[in-house]
């Protein structure tokens, strides 16, 4: 399994029209082959910081993702609503 963590920054005044984008990008997300969950986190301490929590069952499939016309449309979407890139990290579970 591939567990994908992305932190997105919005530019501020722009909060509520990211999570729009977000959460779309969200339920799509969900709908696809090989996605095991995807969850979006919005910082109660920072208005401006969004998570996401992606589990794919391989490679592939997190790979496929990033090949979607909704995850296209999010990235133009959200581009001039975000204060900086996405920091977007893969991990394996531990324990």
């Amino acid at each position: 399994m591939i567990r994908i963590m992305a932190r997105l920054t919005a530019r501020a005044g722009c909060e509520g029209r990211l999570q729009a984008v977000l959460v779309e990008l969200a339920l799509a997300s969900r709908e696809e082959a090989g996605c095991l969950g995807y969850e979006l986190f919005h910082n109660q301490d920072d208005a401006c910081e969004f998570v996401t929590a992606e589990r794919w069952c391989d490679q592939a499939a997190a790979d496929g993702h990033l090949a979607t016309a909704h995850v296209a449309r999010a990235i133009e979407r959200a581009g001039e609503l975000l204060a900086q890139p996405p920091l977007i990290h893969r991990f394996h579970q531990l324990a």
